[in-house]
């Protein structure tokens, strides 16, 4: 799984384990070298389905999308035929 980097504030909880299992996740971070906290966020994202998600969907990404390649590389003569065409208007 790739390593994520949480930006956004995170609320501190404390969780019951029996034994066995405190302990296979202490075991799983140790082999990872990562938190113990990186495996249990990991493990419960994946029980939830969440897992791979990287943050909430954006509806409105790709609504302006213009079918061409090379808008970004062009976005300078783009807007300078666009203020043309406004101000002669």
């Amino acid at each position: 799984m790739p390593q994520v980097c949480y930006y956004a504030r995170m609320k501190r909880t404390t969780i019951s384990l029996p034994e066995a299992l405190a302990a296979a996740l202490s075991r799983e971070a140790r082999r990872r070298r990562v938190p113990v906290s990186q495996i249990a966020r990991e493990a419960i994202e994946a029980r939830l389905g969440r897992a791979g998600r990287g943050g909430r969907r954006l509806p409105f990404v790709g609504l302006g999308r213009s079918g061409y390649r090379t808008t970004a590389r062009d976005v300078d003569k783009i807007l300078e035929a666009e203020w043309t065409i406004d101000r002669h208007r």
